[in-house]
Order: C-alpha cells, then sequence, then structure tokens
C-alpha cells in the first residue's frame, strides 16, 4: 500500500529540488521502472508525479 503523506513529501522535496523538472523526472523514473518489471515501484513514481503535477497547479493558480 502506497503512505500518500510519503507520497506528498517525497514530491514536494523533489518539486523545491528540481522545480519545473521534477515532474519529468518522476515520469521518466516510473517508465524506466515499468521497463524492468518494477510495478509496484513504478506506481510510487507516477503518484508522485500525481502529486507534483496538483503542486504546480495550485502554484499556477
Amino acid at each position: 500500500m502506497i503512505d500518500m503523506m510519503k507520497i506528498h513529501e517525497h514530491a514536494r522535496a523533489l518539486y523545491h529540488a528540481r522545480g519545473a523538472k521534477a515532474q519529468a523526472e518522476a515520469a521518466q523514473k516510473a517508465r524506466q521502472l515499468e521497463e524492468t518489471g518494477a510495478k509496484a515501484e513504478a506506481d510510487i513514481w507516477r503518484a508522485i508525479q500525481r502529486s507534483i503535477s496538483e503542486m504546480r497547479g495550485a502554484h499556477q493558480a
């Protein structure tokens, strides 16, 4: 099970460290993991990507 609090914390840290590049980096990491068959880990990175997307939307509003 994915701990959404940890997902959000990781997404926030990545967004603050990498800015606008964070969402693309999370997507790339998810794709790499999917290609190696690591579906559970890829799902976590997809959740991180969605969380970053939500943060970016909040900052743009």
